[in-house]
């Protein structure tokens, strides 16, 4: 008995239209039916890690006035001081890069570490409409130290407003302190 050309179409489309109904039925069940927005992801090397804005750093899309920018930084200090913050490991050989949701594209970021030859460096100039700053190499981003921090800022283009921002930390394996002197 052989399959004709019509039947084998017709097999193909109740696959295919299956498959969708089961995506889209996951999709549904998971609650995962629309996007995440307002996620940052620090990419280091292969691997990401991604995050929601620093927790005292987001009025639900509100500017941020200048009292909750610098409990935003006053925290996120802390917080980077804890251990709390999102973190991944770095080598100098690793390239590193971040990227926002397409919300924070459309209204500008920027992204620096405190890290590099001038004391902070920058992963990517004021972007708009930008999702991804690109890859960079962790040699020219790190602190000299054991720990580098990455800050991610949307700020609005326009008005020059922060919007949102959201913190990392580098933890660099190629960090060797330096010898104290013998006394």
């Amino acid at each position: 008995m052989s399959l004709s050309t019509r039947a084998i179409a017709a097999l193909g489309a109740v696959v295919v239209i299956g498959a969708g109904t089961v995506g889209g039925s996951i999709a549904y069940a998971s609650g995962k039916d629309q996007p995440i927005s307002h996620q940052a992801t620090l990419t280091v090397g292969r691997s990401s890690i991604h995050a929601e804005p620093f927790k005292a750093c987001y009025d639900d899309g509100k500017p941020l006035g200048k009292e909750a920018v610098t409990k935003c930084q006053t925290e996120a200090k802390k917080a980077a001081d804890n251990d709390e913050l999102p973190s991944s490991d770095v080598t100098v050989g690793d390239k590193i890069g971040v990227g926002v949701d397409p919300g924070t594209a459309d209204k500008g970021w920027f992204a620096f570490t405190d890290g590099g030859q001038q004391g902070q460096a920058s992963l990517s100039s004021s972007k708009t409409k930008v999702t991804f700053s690109g890859l960079q190499p962790a040699s020219g981003l790190l602190a000299q130290t054991k720990k580098t921090t990455v800050t991610v800022v949307e700020a609005d283009e326009k008005t020059g407003d922060i919007i949102a921002a959201w913190y990392f930390t580098l933890n660099n394996k190629d960090f060797v302190a330096p010898a104290t002197p013998a006394q």
